[in-house]
């Protein structure tokens, strides 16, 4: 019957297409490099070109493409990077085309052996290229504007920074350039939890030139910022200042769009080069982590999983530690920020469902609204973790930003939580000495959530190709209890003689101009450095007496717990010393006796106060991976090898 079923499907699928104009979108798409792979794969490696045109609805969330350069027939051009995997006999796949969407352009099509093709290709146009770089050729807007850029950890001694595009002058930096040193002002602040207090730098104190050869005002370097008594590393600064030439970034969701539509339904591009994959892809699915998850959101409530022949791009997608849209659809963006301070981020809109955002007065909105309008919504499996909530401020996707109630999700959407992970998860394992961390207080969480997230990307397969149900959304819920104040979280974590408190990121609300239209994250910002209005209120998961969180995908470790396992951890040193350190979760173990706990003052029970045996503690894990494995939440060949690794852990 399942086989039936599929060939219906495709069947139908065919029909459509033959219904459906070809598209002109990709008009060439080259095979610059084959590699035979094991397994019997062979990886395609090479680029491929599109035009777009800029007064179509379909491009109408590019921002700014009407003002890029056009071709003769009055088209934007762009072209990028792209790998992929596939069997040697592609008629041998399993019709299942998975796109990763690379992050910061590093990402390789090596998966093999599963039977389904494996995409990857460019879509940040700000990087630069090279080998091994999935890059976006974009074109640039022929404009001036203002932007800004942010400096922090500035080493001791410096008088002179390199300014470059991305968040805190460091990342991506390729997106726009520096028009004219005129109108350009100079801010600094000691604490970026005292963000409203920032203060400008009066007078001729500093210049955009390079004082490293030439004494103050130095040389003038429009790519350079130089302070008069050099930068000071206990504050952080941030250069507003007038820039050029935005490239289009957002042409890397069409780019993206066009290339999975083409493999999934072309037979051969504009100049007449064949689809390697022509007429064997039933479905695609979108996986991104992080940065891609972003990605992967902002291109459904962008209205982009709509292909320009008018069929459905991703059947599916599955975005881990994603909660936000990826902020590069507006002029002098930075797709690579790390929702710093003054950073767009968690400002559009963050929930599948329609939400009526009150507090910062946006109306009502969802992701899926663009979709929804053609029917084109894919089936969605959202992965996140504990460190989401301290950094990545996800507490707005579950309660929105009045933290009254749940946001419900939409029959199409499931969602999943690793609970006590950091950002993507841990190494895993037994062992009970952690491992120290270079920059953050406490040790790196090992708690895994790679078990948990490949058995739910199978579900997802499942879901796409024969409609399984997959297991229920599991996560923690205002109406049950499961969400508390930052405050209550606290008081409830055990005071651990040496150990550092828990620490988070504020959620602020921005006033970026009228030129930016704030739940799309798209239009020109006018404010810069954006002025902040309020801070958003925050809830995170409960914890039980150990620190370690009670509700979700608790996994085997989590459950027969060697310490304490928390989303969160505070700097060393630095700017930031004693704040939130990045998306590194933390791990505190517990003392091996109870003289040792006694003698430390550590409130928390020893391991060998809970586990009579190594034996005892062995079966504790069997059973929690056993029952996650009945609840579908974990593959069986996961759960024997993790049974296998608490044999054989030594402490």
């Amino acid at each position: 019957m399942k086989t039936q079923l599929l060939a219906t499907a495709f069947a139908l699928a065919a029909c459509s297409l033959a219904a459906t104009p070809a598209s002109a979108a990709l008009t060439r798409f080259t095979v610059e490099k084959t590699t035979p792979m094991p397994g019997g794969y062979v990886l395609l490696e090479g680029r491929f070109h599109g035009e777009l045109d800029p007064e179509s609805a379909r491009n109408a969330q590019i921002n700014d493409i009407k003002l890029a350069p056009r071709n003769a027939a009055g088209k934007v051009e762009y072209s990028a990077t792209f790998a992929i995997a596939k069997p040697e006999d592609v008629s041998r796949s399993s019709g299942m085309l998975v796109y990763d969407v690379p992050n910061r352009g590093n990402g390789a099509a090596s998966n093999i052996g599963d039977g389904h093709v494996h995409v990857v290709s460019g879509w940040q146009g700000d990087l630069d290229e090279g080998p091994g770089v999935q890059s976006l050729r974009a074109p640039s807007a022929q404009l001036n504007g203002p932007a800004y850029v942010r400096f922090i950890d500035i080493p001791a001694n410096t008088n002179t920074l390199t300014i470059k595009g991305g968040p805190q002058g460091k990342q991506g930096g390729r997106g726009f350039e520096v028009a004219t040193e005129e109108n350009a002002k100079l801010f600094f602040g000691a604490s970026d939890d005292d963000a409203g207090n920032q203060h400008e730098i009066q007078g001729r104190n500093f210049a955009l030139a390079d004082c490293t050869q030439t004494p103050f005002p130095g040389k003038l370097d429009l790519t350079k910022l130089c302070v008069k008594d050099g930068f000071d590393p206990k504050m952080a600064y941030t250069l507003s200042f007038t820039a050029k030439n935005p490239k289009v970034l957002g042409v890397g969701f069409a780019a993206t769009r066009d290339l999975v539509t083409f493999l999934r339904y072309g037979e051969r591009d504009a100049a007449g080069n064949p689809n390697p994959l022509a007429g064997k892809m039933r479905w695609a699915v979108g996986r991104g982590v992080s940065q891609s998850g972003n990605f992967l959101r902002a291109f459904v409530n962008l209205g982009f999983n709509t292909g320009e022949n008018g069929l459905q791009v991703f059947s599916g997608i599955n975005p881990i530690v994603a909660m936000r849209m990826n902020s590069m659809s507006y002029r002098f963006a930075s797709p690579g920020g790390l929702v710093g301070l003054y950073e767009v981020g968690n400002e559009g809109t963050n929930w599948w469902a329609e939400y009526d955002d009150k507090v910062r007065g946006l109306g009502k909105h969802s992701l899926q609204a663009r979709c929804a309008a053609a029917n084109h919504c894919p089936k969605v499996v959202e992965i996140l973790g504990s460190a989401e909530f301290w950094n990545l401020r996800a507490s707005v996707n579950f309660v929105g930003t009045d933290a009254k109630s749940d946001i419900p999700l939409p029959a199409n959407v499931r969602r999943y939580y690793n609970a006590g992970t950091h950002h993507n998860g841990g190494r895993g394992g037994f062992e009970r000495v952690g491992v120290a961390h270079d920059v953050c207080v406490l040790a790196s969480n090992p708690n895994p959530t790679s078990d948990a997230n490949r058995a739910l990307f199978k579900a997802l397969l499942d879901w796409v190709t024969d409609g399984t149900e997959p297991p229920p959304s599991k996560y923690p819920t205002l109406s049950a209890g499961q969400l508390i104040t930052p405050e209550a979280y606290d008081r409830a974590f055990p005071a651990i003689l040496g150990q550092p408190r828990p620490a988070y990121s504020p959620l602020y609300q921005y006033e970026f101009g009228e030129g930016f239209h704030v739940p799309d994250m798209s239009g020109a910002i006018s404010v810069t450095p954006p002025r902040i209005v309020r801070t958003i209120p925050q809830l995170f998961p409960r914890i039980d007496a150990d620190g370690n969180e009670l509700d979700g995908i608790r996994s085997p470790l989590l459950q027969a717990p060697l310490g304490s396992y928390v989303g969160w951890n505070v700097f060393k040193t630095g700017f930031q010393a004693g704040r939130y350190c990045n998306n590194t979760g933390g791990y505190i173990p517990f003392a091996a006796t109870r003289a040792e706990r006694e003698a430390s003052g550590d409130p928390r029970p020893s391991l060998e106060e809970r586990y009579p045996s190594h034996a005892a503690y062995v079966a504790r894990v069997k059973a929690a991976a056993d029952e996650l494995v009945a609840q579908r939440y974990m593959l069986a060949a996961d759960a024997a090898r993790i049974v296998s690794e608490a044999q054989a852990a030594k402490w």
